[in-house]
């Protein structure tokens, strides 16, 4: 197991906050603070495991950091929130960082990631819950207002899975890069979004990349 990391030093706070600026984006000093500890944290037990291929300022800033804000601001204040499939805890523990009034779990079905996230999440002392278990079983259990998604599988493929347990579901959101309206056109094809409304919210640049980074939103069909 890596060896617990201290919070991070003034040097790394200061590397992270000019690679937030470079990109114009925004945190306060101390989410800074806390995000640089998370990644100290990360990456050092991404030593063991593969959790992120984002091992630097700049592609944590213009990967989890810009995916997590641009997702931020479409999250109703309070929410009961379920980062599906978390890996290394983006946008999961990002996203608790960012905004503390949201009640955040993570689910991560591999146990030793899930393990993972749960000494990161003790290190940072934030009030999350790690659920090792696919998130179609917690959700035979628990309700939450929000589903976060992000890398976990196509759309057809996590309608499928949530289909049974949707009534503990109040929206979904995706994070998807620019083959979304493939994915769509498939899941509708397969007859899965008949009783679903989805839809594009926002959508944003990601620094070396071709094409757009976009928020789907769907929710169930009035």
């Amino acid at each position: 197991m890596p060896p617990a990391s201290t919070s991070a030093s003034p040097e790394d706070v200061q590397q992270l906050l000019r690679a937030v600026a470079l990109h114009q984006l925004s945190v306060t000093d101390e989410q800074a603070a806390r995000l640089a500890h998370y990644c100290h944290l990360l990456w050092d037990w991404n030593s063991r495991l593969n959790l992120t291929r984002h091992t630097d300022w700049d592609l944590f800033v213009t990967r989890d950091l810009l995916d997590t804000i641009a997702l931020s601001a479409h999250v109703p204040k309070d929410s009961t929130v379920m980062d599906v499939g978390s890996g290394g805890g983006v946008p999961g523990i990002v996203l608790a960082i960012l905004r503390p009034d949201l009640k955040v779990a993570l689910c991560e079905s591999i146990g030793k990631k899930a393990v993972a996230l749960q000494a990161i999440v003790k290190a940072l002392r934030l009030p999350i819950v790690v659920h090792a278990d696919r998130a179609e079983t917690i959700l035979k259990k628990h309700r939450f207002q929000v589903l976060t998604v992000r890398a976990v599988g196509s759309i057809s493929k996590l309608l499928t899975c949530f289909s049974p347990v949707w009534k503990s579901v109040g929206q979904m959101l995706l994070i998807k890069g620019p083959r979304w309206t493939e994915e769509v056109e498939e899941a509708e094809s397969e007859g899965l979004l008949n009783r679903l409304k989805l839809q594009s919210i926002t959508e944003w640049p990601t620094p070396g990349r071709d094409g757009q980074s976009v928020l789907l939103q769907i929710v169930k069909a009035k």
